[in-house]
């Protein structure tokens, strides 16, 4: 290491370019960071330094920058001097993102950049300083002095959607380049309130704070310095790496650690390009939908599960086994004897192909047969099939959460696995993501599977309140079976019956669980059936059914729950406060328990939207189900006889007694049994579970 006295970002940006490396992560600070970062600038004393951190540089090789197109103007005549950047990415990506913000908001009050000065120097001048620097005379090359390598997806993000750099083509989005976008909003808003406040001025006395006050230690790394190790350790001082960012910086430094007689250098090239590529389709993946990113770490779990032999010791056994044992540095140090016959292409590939001179031939036959039987015990392509498997599975990872926005998966297998993102999937995901990656399933075979995962779920876990972690191991362990085609989806099938075979004894076992839980639910909050959270799930696809039996198209989730104005709601049809005197007169003869039974039980619940809900309340039950219309046919209030099929089926009744809610719940408990293909005890058995058995005493 070389200078670390403090410096100014002045100081830093001084004839530098900088640029962030393939095996760093993306832009990861979020709103936390950002205020953190904006309260100790504004916070900041006029006439105070404040200490920001540490940046650690290290000089781009001549024979990488000339590669450059962009970069290579300024840089050939010595004018600039290029560096990568090995820590502190985050912090300085902050600095520029703030920069540009600050020259936008200032760019607002002129028509003309030159007719504004920060001090001694036009905006125009600032820019070039810190932002951008255009090559002469055309001024058509334009060189960024921070940015991404340029294979990089965040690359052309930075430039045109944070620098403002007109284009017209597509650009690939992650969560990272949402947190730039983030960031860009984060400060343009920031600003702008303080310009509200305080007028224009104030932005100046801003870009003086961040450009003269805020002191880094800056640290120029040797070229003999290990950045790979580096990395690992030095960005632990700020936002925690993920495990998978780890991992990419491992995988890429593995490839620099394998001799050129065991690697050749361009299938060392090809290996670093797919690691790459693989890691801009799994964060395109991830970050796809803004609204609601997936975990990096969750996936790279569920692929782990997926593609090596599950353990379930310690939540975190997967990045343990990936970095400290599979990936490790030392299994390409250490040796194993390998056939020559049994060595893959990419071994192959890698194998010295020069031409001897005759008189050494001899010489060096016994030394290179040597080499060739004698291998590292991680090789270059179990790393090259590992990134290209991760790659391929993000893209069904993603298909998972999302199905409705799939080009992978059939009508139907949306539908299901849709169903079973609403049920909650829990720990089978890993599973399915390997049934949709192995495409030469077919989609009745992996419909199969969706339908049974979803039927274990519902009865397991939904009815008879199994532990959360029962069979997780078995279908963890599975995931990688399939994957590995040493299980086939015929024997999945079969294991999942066999394991809800306890369940079924007789009916009792499964039908005393649900009976209790719901007994719970009773005396604890007098709530019965309606705390049940799965009756949302159970009513949606008992509507499901009622469209189905009427001909009428499929909906998704989302077509119940339209808007969230309009999302729907349980009622309880015989209302929790029954204060008409319709509700008096047909359920005042029963006692306080038995009325509480009642407005509890599952057949006086009724999925119908939060409107109708509110406006309906406690109304009678003729009031509930009709529509009302003033004088010009206008609706003036909703009723359950124009609302969902459910609503419309509950509409048909005359009127709302105890026998109405028990005739409902007995048939949605048939419904259910036919549904998920299990069989209650009996027509009594059912009774107990609705708690309404001393109706039957009644009629007696």
């Amino acid at each position: 290491m070389s200078n670390k006295e403090l410096k100014s970002i002045t100081q830093i940006f001084d004839n530098k370019i900088f640029r962030i490396p393939d095996y760093q992560r993306g832009y990861a600070w979020r709103e936390t960071q950002l205020i953190d970062f904006w309260e100790d600038l504004i916070t900041l004393n006029d006439n105070r330094k404040h200490y920001t951190g540490v940046l650690s540089i290290r000089a781009v090789p001549e024979n990488v920058w000339k590669t450059w197109k962009n970069e290579d103007w300024l840089l050939k005549d010595e004018e600039y001097k290029a560096f990568y950047i090995v820590d502190g990415q985050q912090r300085l990506t902050t600095v520029s993102i703030l920069l540009q913000c600050i020259f936008e908001t200032a760019a607002k009050y002129s028509s003309e950049k030159e007719e504004i000065y920060f001090g001694s120097k036009t905006l125009s001048k600032l820019i070039e300083q810190f932002i951008v620097v255009m090559k002469p005379p055309q001024e058509i090359v334009k060189t960024y002095l921070l940015g991404y390598e340029s294979d990089n997806p965040s690359y052309k993000f930075l430039i045109h959607r944070i620098y403002d750099e007109p284009y017209g083509g597509t650009i690939n989005e992650t969560f990272y380049t949402l947190n730039l976008e983030n960031a860009k909003k984060f400060f343009s808003k920031q600003i702008s309130n303080l310009v509200d406040n305080h007028g224009i001025e104030v932005v100046k006395k801003l870009f003086n704070k961040l450009t003269r006050q805020l002191m880094f230690n800056l640290y120029e790394l040797d070229d003999d310095f290990d950045v790979y190790v580096a990395f690992e350790t030095m960005n632990n001082r700020g936002k925690k790496l993920s495990d998978l960012e780890l991992l990419k910086n491992r995988l890429i430094y593995l490839t620099t650690l394998y001799t050129d007689k065991q690697v050749a250098d361009d299938v060392k090239y090809e290996t670093r390009s797919n690691i790459n590529d693989a890691w801009k389709e799994v964060y395109y993946q991830l970050g796809r939908n803004k609204s609601y990113p997936l975990s990096d770490d969750e996936f790279l779990r569920a692929h782990w599960i997926m593609y090596f032999k599950y353990s379930r010791k310690t939540g975190k056994d997967y990045i343990h086994f990936l970095l400290d044992e599979y990936f490790s540095p030392k299994k390409i140090f250490d040796k194993i004897e390998i056939q020559t016959e049994n060595l893959s292409m990419i071994e192959e590939i890698s194998s010295c192909d020069q031409e001897e001179d005759e008189d050494d031939a001899d010489i060096n036959e016994e030394e290179d047969n040597e080499n060739e039987t004698i291998k590292s015990k991680l090789q270059i392509k179990d790393i090259n099939d590992y990134v290209i498997s991760l790659q391929e599975a993000s893209t069904y990872w993603y298909d998972t959460y999302f199905p409705s926005l799939s080009n992978n998966l059939s009508l139907e297998e949306k539908i299901w696995m849709d169903k079973l993102n609403r049920i909650g999937v829990g720990f089978f995901r890993p599973l399915i993501m390997s049934c949709f990656v192995k495409t030469t399933i077919g989609d009745e075979s992996r419909i199969k599977l969706l339908k049974a995962i979803e039927r274990f779920i519902f009865i397991a876990f939904r009815v008879v309140r199994a532990s959360t972690s029962y069979t997780s191991s078995i279908y963890s362990r599975e995931a990688r079976n399939l994957y590995k085609d040493e299980t086939t989806i015929d024997e999945l099938l079969e294991s999942f019956d066999r394991n809800l075979e306890w369940v079924f004894d007789n009916g009792f076992l499964m039908y005393n669980s649900f009976k209790d839980f719901i007994s719970k639910k009773f005396k604890s909050s007098g709530k019965g059936f309606y705390g049940w959270k799965d009756i949302y799930y159970f009513l949606y696809e008992y509507e499901e059914k009622l469209k189905e039996l009427r001909n009428n198209p499929k909906i998704n989730w989302e077509n119940f729950i339209i808007k969230e104005r309009d999302r729907v709601s349980i009622e309880h049809i015989y209302p929790q406060n029954a204060s008409n005197d319709y509700w008096k007169e047909h359920f005042g003869s029963f006692s306080e328990d038995q009325r509480k039974f009642l407005n509890g039980s599952l057949g006086n619940l009724l999925p119908l939207s939060a409107i109708i809900n509110s406006s309906l309340q406690n109304y009678d039950f003729p009031t509930k189900k009709n529509v009302v219309k003033d004088s010009n046919g206008e609706t003036i209030r909703n009723g359950y006889s124009n609302g969902s099929l459910s609503e419309l089926e509950v509409s048909r009744y005359d009127k709302w007694t105890a026998d109405e809610i028990k005739e409902r719940g007995l048939k949605l408990l048939t419904f259910m049994e036919k549904r998920w293909n299990f069989k209650f005890p009996s027509e009594q058995a059912k009774l107990e579970l609705l708690h309404l058995t001393y109706l039957e005493d009644r009629v007696k």
